[in-house]
């Protein structure tokens, strides 16, 4: 395995930008965009839960149909290689199906061990948390682990030489309707959680403004 240095690292995240002006002639290779879905794929997740789904809008007329509602890339929809929308879980409490396939999926497979760990995620939602019986709340719960992915993504493309920009500027409601009018996902099991382009910029990007560390980081010792 290849250990990158921490300057290597720390390059690039200085020289990832919010991009929006992306090169249209050039596209990102399949090799290189598999990569950075592995990048979300592969991400941690409370519980292990893994609450997401990557829907690669790529078709013409699902991003001219967004457009009268996603201001946040109105100027990339267009010219951007890739984008791609996260989707969340909706409703994952801890004796649906869902949580259940994802404890068997770590191994935990003998009735007994099952129902210690589901006694325990309903203690962490029902307790830790109080969201058991609030839907929006477990989908909010769901939505931040998204953005762990949507990190990790942004970051593996910058160090690949790829930009990218994540984007929350839309109606969500539109959003949602029209990717599952689409027959993209079930509204009633998803719902969109935040959307991020990727492609290769046409200009230099201004400097990141950014808040000293001393302003920012609070030590406990």
């Amino acid at each position: 395995m290849t250990i990158l240095s921490t300057e290597q690292i720390l390059s690039a995240f200085k020289n990832r930008k919010s991009c929006r002006h992306y090169d249209e002639t050039r596209k990102i290779s399949e090799q290189d965009f598999n990569f950075i879905l592995e990048l979300g794929r592969l991400s941690p997740s409370s519980v292990g839960s893994e609450p997401w789904k990557f829907i690669v809008l790529q078709d013409p007329k699902l991003r001219e149909a967004i457009k009268p509602f996603s201001w946040g890339m109105a100027s990339t929809l267009d010219s951007a290689s890739h984008i791609v929308v996260i989707l969340a879980k909706k409703n994952a409490r801890f004796d649906t199906p869902f949580m259940l396939e994802g404890i068997k999926r770590r191994g935990v497979t003998e009735p007994e061990a099952i129902e210690k760990t589901l006694a325990k995620y309903k203690d962490f939602q029902e307790n830790d948390m109080q969201t058991l019986n609030d839907e929006r709340a477990l989908f909010d719960w769901c939505s931040k682990q998204t953005y762990i992915a949507l990190g990790n993504m942004m970051t593996g493309a910058a160090m690949a030489g790829i930009d990218s920009c994540p984007i929350e500027g839309f109606n969500y409601a539109e959003m949602n309707r029209v990717l599952s009018e689409a027959g993209l996902f079930d509204a009633n099991e998803w719902g969109v959680s935040v959307a991020v382009t990727f492609g290769y910029r046409t200009q230099e990007i201004a400097q990141k403004a950014r808040q000293p560390q001393e302003d920012v980081v609070i030590w406990a010792k």
